[in-house]
């Protein structure tokens, strides 16, 4: 007798059914990889997994909720096939306030973060610098401390 097929979006829809709903603004990206990016935000900027969904293929990932500084992102892979393509980062940075921005600015750099601008005091008094991730996405970290 054979074994029934899995239908991993059943799987999908029950480990979302679980999954916290955060309130406000989330920012949700399509990249290219969304399990490298998860590993890497979790090393540059000391994100921690919320919850990981997979997409039909296995492979791919159809959710992944991350949280970063208290802060919620969201990410997960371009799905061509289900006519969601992906498309390089454009016309946005995100920001991540914090107490002191070397040690952050730092981490990212030692994970593999390429400065765009360094850690300086801004003409508004807070401390400032500008990152982008392996993925191509822009960052900017700034608080009241270096």
């Amino acid at each position: 007798m054979s074994e029934p097929d899995q239908n991993p979006m059943a799987d999908a829809a029950a480990i979302a059914a679980k999954a916290p709903a955060p309130g406000g603004l989330t920012p949700y990206l399509s990249l290219s990889d969304a399990a490298a990016a998860s590993a890497f935000y979790q090393t540059a900027f000391a994100a921690e997994e919320a919850i990981r969904i997979p997409g039909p293929d296995g492979k791919r990932l159809i959710h992944c909720h991350l949280t970063i500084n208290g802060a919620h992102l969201f990410v997960n892979d371009a799905f061509p096939d289900f006519g969601h393509p992906l498309e390089e980062p454009k016309g946005y940075a995100l920001h991540l306030a914090v107490d002191h921005v070397q040690p952050w600015f730092d981490r990212a750099i030692a994970a593999g973060c390429t400065a765009v601008t360094p850690p300086r005091r801004e003409f508004w008094g807070d401390w400032f610098a500008q990152l982008r991730d392996p993925f191509g996405v822009s960052w900017s970290i700034g608080g009241k401390e270096p």
